[in-house]
């Protein structure tokens, strides 16, 4: 039987993005395949009654402080270099997210969210900007304009809408979060477990 993740992501996470640079190495480790699930963060906050920390602990000065100190270990010990936080953050992705479904559906889901995930916490690039995300998307040989056009289907609005209603009613309520089988695990912190439970499946 193949071992599985389910990674659970949304661009706009930069614990998304560091999951996504980190997770290879585990995957490798574990002989384990992954399933990408993109849900849309904004969705899943509202729906959960979730905020995002910067949000929920605005009052809270010494918990944000702990946050960034705990972001700046994980950057530190994965040697995550390349990361910055995006100055435009926070970022819509809903344009970017429905991109993703779009890529999942053609195919190239991986190259699209290497690009996407490099532009937001990279480049940090304004990836709500649909002319800034046309450029990302040719700069990796996908076509811009065909990817860019099909997000206004509504069948791909609902395909997001679908995954993000899906997430929730499993429990989840931030991203990034992952299923191992119905086990779910959230947060980058929480990699170990997930490792775990791969290798004990």
């Amino acid at each position: 039987m193949t071992r599985s993740v389910e990674f659970l992501f949304d661009y706009g996470s930069p614990n998304a993005y560091m999951v996504h640079r980190v997770l290879p190495a585990l995957l490798a480790r574990t002989s384990a395949d992954m399933v990408a699930t993109p849900c849309l963060l904004g969705g899943i906050f509202k729906a959960s009654n979730n905020k995002s920390p910067i949000v929920q602990y605005a009052d809270i000065p010494a918990k944000l402080a702990y946050e960034r100190l705990e972001m700046r270990r994980f950057v530190i010990k994965h040697g995550l270099s390349r990361f910055r936080m995006n100055p435009h953050f926070p970022v819509n992705t809903l344009l970017i997210m429905r991109g993703a479904m779009v890529a999942q559906e053609l195919g190239c889901l991986p190259t699209y969210s290497e690009a996407m995930f490099a532009g937001m916490w990279e480049q940090g690039l304004n990836l709500s900007d649909p002319e800034v995300v046309a450029t990302l998307v040719a700069a990796v040989g996908l076509d811009a304009k065909a990817l860019l056009d099909r997000t206004a289907a509504p069948e791909i609005k609902a395909a997001l809408a679908a995954t993000t209603e899906a997430a929730v009613a499993r429990g989840v309520f931030g991203i990034p979060t992952f299923f191992v089988g119905d086990e779910m695990f959230f947060g980058k912190d929480r990699l170990g477990q997930v490792e775990e439970a791969l290798l004990s499946a």
